[in-house]
């Protein structure tokens, strides 16, 4: 019975290595099929999967803008509704290893926003914006979709043999929000893909069912395509702050140490310019631009969430007011 077991053993490795020495693959069939293969066919190079590129850490010169990135819009069938949450977590994970920016939590933007706030249409309209760049003092929001998602399985079967593969293609869209007028700044997309194999030999291997990790990795392919003009984009986006606090020559800033203002940095401040809506629409346009009041020069912190400044020029200074890195 051993030598039995041994001879059908050798015989099933002979038969391998003869099948795929005359050049048989398994051939791709159509989207959500399978397809049997009953004659080899001439060898070719299999594709591996894509290598997701990591965005790289970038040295960031002055204060870090403040980002709010907000829950993606799923506009596919796939995913009930958790494409857009796992395509927002995916870009606040490549945006804080960059170093370069301060990643607001999502919960404190649903707190400003509202449960159903962008649910719809992932659209930050200007009231929106503005309302939560001054609660949360953020310089920027993020939004966006999936826009197209779908998974094809192929694969081959050799009797003894059999290959399952499953490629999942997607497309993110992105944009760039300036969070006190909402003023599109930037839009882009990215197109991602990610397959994984699952092979069988005698019945022993893996088996391939469709795995969430496999969308999450084609939504980080998309997203890595388009993150170098994202953050350059970003990093054009002008840092501001707000006095939270006056206390006679004292101002206190609403900003924390780990925006990256120096001591000694010289702020100018500027009132809160006047609101421009469009005469047609009367949709907030922008802001004009504010008065100069004077010049603050940063002495310290208190806690992790103020910044201390001293009076250099000027009066008159409010709560409200902005300040801005003088260049």
């Amino acid at each position: 019975m051993v030598t039995r077991k041994i001879g059908f053993l050798l015989l099933t490795v002979v038969s391998l290595g003869v099948l795929w020495g005359c050049g048989g693959r398994p051939m791709m069939g159509a989207p959500g099929k399978e397809t049997t293969m009953s004659q080899p066919r001439p060898a070719a190079q299999t594709t591996a999967p894509q290598t997701v590129t990591q965005a790289p850490r970038i040295t960031h010169k002055g204060p870090k803008l403040r980002v709010g990135i907000v829950d993606f819009v799923n506009k596919t069938s796939y995913g009930a509704g958790r494409l857009g949450s796992s395509a927002s977590d995916i870009l606040t994970t490549e945006l804080f290893k960059t170093g370069a920016f301060i990643i607001v939590e999502r919960a404190q933007l649903k707190q400003v926003l509202g449960e159903q706030a962008l649910a719809q249409t992932g659209a930050v309209n200007p009231e929106t914006a503005a309302q939560v760049g001054k609660v949360l003092g953020l310089n920027a929001l993020v939004t966006g979709s999936v826009s197209q998602f779908g998974v094809s399985t192929g694969g081959a079967d050799y009797g003894i043999y059999k290959q399952k593969v499953q490629t999942a293609k997607c497309t993110v869209d992105v944009r760039v929000v300036e969070a006190s007028t909402g003023q599109l700044l930037f839009a882009d997309s990215g197109k991602g893909e990610f397959e994984r194999k699952a092979q069988e030999v005698l019945g022993l291997g893996t088996r391939a069912g469709y795995d969430e990790t496999l969308g999450q990795e084609a939504l980080r392919s998309a997203i890595t395509k388009f993150m170098d003009n994202l953050v350059q984009q970003l990093q054009n986006v002008e840092w501001s702050g707000r006095i939270a606090s006056v206390s006679g020559r004292d101002i206190y800033i609403n900003v924390g140490r780990d925006v990256g203002l120096k001591m000694g940095d010289t702020l100018i401040v500027q009132t809160l310019g006047k609101e421009i809506y469009d005469p047609q629409t009367k949709v907030l346009l922008g802001r004009e631009e504010g008065g100069i009041k004077g010049e603050l020069t940063v002495t310290g912190y208190v806690g992790d969430k103020l910044t201390k400044a001293r009076v250099r020029v000027g009066t008159g200074f409010l709560v409200n007011d902005v300040v801005k890195v003088k260049q």
